[in-house]
């Protein structure tokens, strides 16, 4: 047995995104149709606490093709000041600033995977905060810088968007609380959660709008946060 969260896109309330953990049957193994077998068992566990669910696994090893669409090492974006395609995980890897290096923005021309495994992630001392394209990005709040790249990302493909608003649970099955913070499937949620609530434009409209929105928290102070002119997006 595995215990996972799956995401639940709240449509009222004062929480966007609803995290409920499922225990369900795990099927080890590296091999894809391995971990597809347990996306299938969580997705079993999930739909009899919530029969009526219309559930989404966000992953490479989704079975349906829009999870996989969905994967942060597939869904891209290009900035104002860089027409190249940029995928959401190079984004993200490349944007990290630790005590003794970074950002490197040479993973933004990595494949996803080699920015993920690069090694200077884990030898350069710890993760002190974000710089996105001149962007500076704190720690705090948790899932703040990921969950805005991507759900900016996200609405740069308005059929994928809109075929995500179909679905109300999402699931990632390589996504473990214990050892890692952001989640694409969370992310995912909570775009699909702004989007029916009419406060996705609001919340795309600037950094502080979606900080205080989302996260109820307001930028300080210039020095710990700067902005540019102008959206980046």
């Amino acid at each position: 047995m595995a215990m996972r969260p799956v995401f639940i896109s709240e449509s009222k309330g004062s929480s966007f995104v609803r995290v409920m953990p499922v225990d369900f049957i795990w099927y080890a193994g590296m091999a894809k149709s391995r971990k597809q077998m347990s996306v299938r068992s969580l997705h079993e566990a999930t739909q009899k606490r919530f029969p009526s669910a219309r559930l989404l696994e966000v992953s490479r090893m989704s079975e349906d093709m829009l999870g996989e669409h969905l994967s942060a090492f597939n869904l891209t974006f290009h900035t104002k000041s860089r027409r190249r395609e940029i995928t959401v995980e190079c984004a993200f890897q490349a944007s990290k600033v630790f005590e003794t290096g970074g950002p490197y923005l040479d993973l933004l021309d990595a494949t996803p995977v080699d920015a993920k495994r690069d090694e200077r992630l884990q030898s350069s001392g710890n993760l002190i905060g974000f710089e996105f394209f001149g962007q500076r990005w704190a720690l705090e709040p948790q899932t703040a810088f990921y969950d805005w790249i991507y759900i900016n990302a996200l609405h740069l493909h308005p059929k994928l968007a809109e075929d995500a608003m179909a679905y109300d649970v999402f699931t990632d099955i390589a996504f473990n609380p214990d050892k890692s913070i952001n989640c694409q499937a969370s992310a995912v949620a909570l775009y699909v959660s702004l989007r029916r609530r009419g406060a996705l434009e609001e919340a795309l409209n600037s950094r502080e709008n979606y900080l205080q929105m989302v996260h109820g928290a307001k930028i300080v102070s210039a020095s710990q946060l700067e902005e540019p002119q102008g959206s980046l997006f």
